[in-house]
């Protein structure tokens, strides 16, 4: 299994000098399986330059996994350059809007309307597939078995784990650990606070021993309690989680876009120094545009 970096932003594009190193591009990572086939982990801006390598390989067959429908996992989709090659086959997958009850199809015919983007749906070349999850079941992708679990975010969102012949990794999309909405004193505070627990565990369960977890690690534990509820990591709660579950190594993504490359150095740093790595415990790195993972 090969894993690349396309885009590793949050919330809004930051390209300039600042953030080079890093990368500038929102939201794309590239899952190739030992048979070559390409999985895509949304479709921010980073998957435009992952769509410029793409046509030697024409016609291509790919599946984009959306975790959840916010700008910044899917503004690049309307530039994905397969689209508009006849003979390719483009699958994308994601969650019904609870709302609407609309499938994750609403992903390119809302985006691809005249007074958004000057080419219609209809005018796409490639043969387009369009599949809705649900939590917890999982689907087939050539050799890989890839399961969605529901994460918490202000939208629905799914974390993705793909295992194929021994191999296996996890990505959480954008995730804010759940915290209690009531007072300790509140009558609701007890309930709730089960209904958290359950769903950690489950988390856990689902995620044990992943050889890689990719996490949404936005803000230091000082920047937080303001950004409560914006659905967001930290640093902190994303080591927690992986030695929790084991997992072999954390890379840390969805970068503060105001934060400069200089700055997201120096406070992943200090997250080590908070939680200095012992013998048996993942490996913690940074995300970054370019960067490849194969094992």
């Amino acid at each position: 299994m090969k894993i690349k970096f396309w885009g590793v932003r949050g919330s809004i594009p930051s390209p300039g000098y600042q953030t080079v190193r890093y990368g500038g591009n929102t939201t794309c990572i590239e899952v190739r399986l030992d048979d070559n086939t390409l999985i895509i982990l949304d479709a921010g801006t980073g998957i435009f330059p992952l769509s410029q390598t793409l046509p030697p390989e024409f016609p291509l067959s790919c599946h984009i996994l959306n975790t959840h429908t916010h700008w910044d996992h899917i503004q690049g989709l309307p530039f994905f350059i397969p689209l508009f090659v006849p003979g390719n086959q483009v699958h994308i997958y994601g969650a019904d809007d609870p709302i609407s009850h609309n499938g994750i199809h609403e992903i390119l015919t809302t985006q691809l309307q005249y007074r958004f983007f000057p080419i219609r749906e209809v005018e796409l070349k490639s043969d387009i597939h369009y599949q809705s999850l649900t939590e917890s079941n999982s689907i087939q992708i050539g050799d890989a078995t890839v399961t969605a679990i529901m994460m918490n975010h202000p939208v629905i969102n799914f974390g993705y784990r793909i295992d194929c012949h021994g191999k296996s990794m996890f990505f959480t999309g954008d995730h804010e650990p759940p915290y209690n909405i009531y007072k300790p004193d509140d009558e609701e505070y007890t309930e709730y606070q089960s209904i958290i627990e359950n769903k950690h565990r489950h988390l856990i369960e689902t995620i044990q021993g992943v050889d890689v977890m990719i996490a949404d690690c936005s803000y230091t534990p000082e920047e937080y309690p303001n950004k409560q509820g914006w659905g967001h990591g930290t640093y902190d709660a994303c080591i927690k989680l992986a030695k929790q579950a084991k997992v072999g190594s954390l890379y840390c993504t969805h970068h503060e876009p105001t934060r400069s490359d200089d700055a997201l150095e120096k406070v992943f740093s200090e997250a080590m120094q908070r939680n200095p790595r012992k013998e048996n415990d993942p490996k913690y790195y940074l995300a970054q545009e370019g960067l490849e993972i194969c094992w």
